[in-house]
């Protein structure tokens, strides 16, 4: 009989010799077929093992070793993994239609309405005419234009309870992250549905957050397509689940709204705007189409708005100069005795060069949403494949030194006079599949953050900075809550009270 110990160096060398031969098959293969280049993988599972939370980092980590462009092998699918700005204008630019597809997941079979929302449709007539929607219908300037009192009134909301939770002339600590959120969610909200329905708003808000949590966790069936009938870990009966219950409460809106056509006319919101192309081309305006992108609205724009204002308010509690210089902009251009408006963001250049160096340094979506090639095309001398899954890494080329003058500090002074061109920043994505609502976004975070610096002063809860650790989930949200001492400034007391 065999020594035990003698099984265990025989099972170990036979490991080994595995694990070499995938090696050498995985460079012959690339080789042979000119694919970008490739860490050692595993058999049948590729390079899964490599992909860990946050996944920006943990891909920042391999394109530090592989170069700026490597291929991944995902279970069944190769993945691209762009992390230069080179790259992802060969991909998102010169190969844009080739790589204007999205790879069929089950995020799009169960959370996109089967593949027929704006996010998560294939490329072609249906998702033009979607596109074309959003562009025209819902994100236009009119649209944003006559919605704007929306936006007025909840960031005022907020003001006051801020205002009416504070003590007199004292720096009272409030804890900012779940008052950001709720104003991000109340404005898209309200947008969609109008106030009549506050009621609905916060189970729809709790279902969606679990909805979010859900959806970004990984689906073996994805990467195995033979191991698709099963689900491990029952994440797909807890999406089906909360996508009906979703669903019932979107159909109940669309329903109220068809019902009382005349109260929600006179608001105008998106659902009964929706409903009126409804009227006079039925048969594509179904409440299936109103329904998804209502819920591409409220899933896309939420977090990605509240995670920046988040974001933007870390970062000028951690350089107080900037804060300083932000409050007397603010100062010189709106005249005292009234709030600030949409109207005045254009003037307040040095506000929005907050916003977009916040928005480089910390994108919300550090990764853009996964693309697929629809057909070969060659990216930088490499040939890709058809059907190759691209990720493009915002996060790791917002921080190129190559690109950046100090590239990971925080200086809004960057962005003055328009220095940056191009496509050097993409936040909202690329190409035609950029994100439509990418004006509304800058309309709330900038009216918001401005009225913040406007009506209130702000300092950190302790000497020490405040803490940026990044928290895990495809959104890159902070790890901890944002706290800060807040006292009203005299604009406060005079239009607030």
């Amino acid at each position: 009989m065999f020594n035990m110990e003698f099984i265990e160096i025989y099972f170990l060398i036979f490991l080994l010799l595995i694990l070499v031969i995938t090696k050498l098959l995985n460079r012959t293969r690339c080789k042979q077929m000119n694919l970008p280049p490739s860490p050692p993988t595993l058999p049948i599972l590729g390079h899964l093992h490599l992909l860990k939370e946050p996944f920006n980092r943990s891909l920042f980590a391999l394109s530090q070793k592989h170069g700026p462009i490597f291929s991944l092998r995902l279970g069944s699918h190769l993945a691209v993994v762009a992390s230069s700005l080179s790259v992802v204008e060969e991909c998102l630019t010169k190969n844009d239609v080739v790589f204007a597809n999205r790879p069929y997941f089950w995020v799009g079979k169960y959370i996109g309405y089967d593949y027929t929302t704006v996010g998560s449709s294939p490329y072609g007539d249906h998702w033009r005419n979607l596109r074309r929607i959003c562009k025209l219908e819902i994100f236009s300037a009119n649209r944003l234009n006559s919605s704007s009192s929306i936006r007025r009134d909840e960031i005022k909301n907020l003001l006051r309870k801020l205002y009416y939770s504070l003590s007199d002339d004292n720096f009272v600590k409030v804890e900012l992250t779940p008052l950001l959120s709720k104003l991000a969610f109340n404005v898209t909200m309200r947008m969609i549905a109008g106030k009549q329905h506050k009621p609905k708003a916060a189970k729809l808000h709790d279902l969606l957050q679990e909805l979010l949590k859900l959806g970004v966790s990984p689906n073996v069936g994805d990467f195995f397509p033979f191991l698709q009938w099963a689900d491990f870990f029952g994440y797909k009966k807890k999406v089906v689940k909360l996508t009906r219950e979703i669903d019932g409460l979107l159909q109940g809106l669309v329903d109220e709204h068809r019902r009382n056509k005349d109260g929600f006319e006179e608001e105008d919101t998106v659902i009964s705007h929706l409903l009126r192309l409804q009227e006079s081309e039925a048969r594509y305006y179904t409440d299936e189409i109103i329904k998804g992108i209502v819920q591409d609205m409220l899933l896309g724009g939420i977090n990605t708005e509240f995670i920046t204002l988040e974001w933007s308010m870390s970062h000028l509690l951690n350089n107080l100069n900037t804060l300083q210089k932000s409050k007397s902009e603010i100062d010189f251009h709106i005249s005292h005795g009234r709030l600030l408006d949409e109207t005045d963001l254009p003037r307040l250049d040095y506000v929005q060069n907050v916003i977009s160096e916040t928005l480089r340094l910390t994108p919300a979506v550090p990764l853009l949403i996964p693309h697929v090639s629809s057909d070969r095309c060659n990216v930088l001398g490499y040939n890709i494949p058809k059907g190759t899954i691209l990720l493009v890494n915002v996060w790791a080329i917002h921080r190129d030194p190559k690109v950046w003058d100090e590239a990971t500090s925080f200086k809004p002074e960057r962005f003055e006079n328009g220095r940056i061109k191009g496509c050097k920043t993409m936040p909202f994505g690329l190409g035609r599949r950029g994100c439509p609502g990418m004006d509304l976004g800058q309309r709330i975070v900038g009216l918001a953050l401005g009225s913040l610096i406007q009506c209130f002063e702000w300092k950190r809860v302790s000497s020490k900075k405040i803490d940026m650790a990044e928290g895990k989930g495809l959104n890159l949200q902070k790890a901890k809550r944002l706290e800060a001492f807040c006292k009203a400034r005299n604009t406060a007391k005079e239009l607030l009270s």
